[in-house]
């Protein structure tokens, strides 16, 4: 797969879904779902990054996989909640521009 834009995920979440996945879950199974995603990538950067040890069941867990699995989730909610990622993480730069231009100097 070539480089995509969030524009282009956002379209291949939703074709995937509506043709492999059969339908969205509810906006808040999907949010419980993002959490605990988010819980599994926690799990994988605290045992990598920080002081705790990996278990048997944490071996061969991989970082980008657990990424992908959080951007996905947050894909679908986008998509469900008619948030275009693209214009919205461009509003956010400007925001934290403006905000945090001199803050961290």
């Amino acid at each position: 797969m070539s480089d995509i834009t969030l524009k282009e995920a956002q379209l291949q979440v939703d074709q995937w879904i509506k043709t492999i996945g059969v339908r969205y879950f509810s906006e808040l199974t999907n949010l419980g779902i993002l959490m605990e995603e988010v819980g599994e990538l926690s799990r994988l950067m605290v045992r990598t990054y920080g002081e705790q040890t990996f278990k048997e069941s944490d071996k061969g867990r991989d970082l980008g996989d657990e990424m992908a699995d959080v951007l996905w989730v947050l894909l679908c909610l986008a998509n469900q909640t008619g948030v275009d990622l693209t214009e919205a993480l461009k509003k956010n730069f400007e925001k934290k521009t403006a905000r945090d231009s001199e803050r961290h100097k």
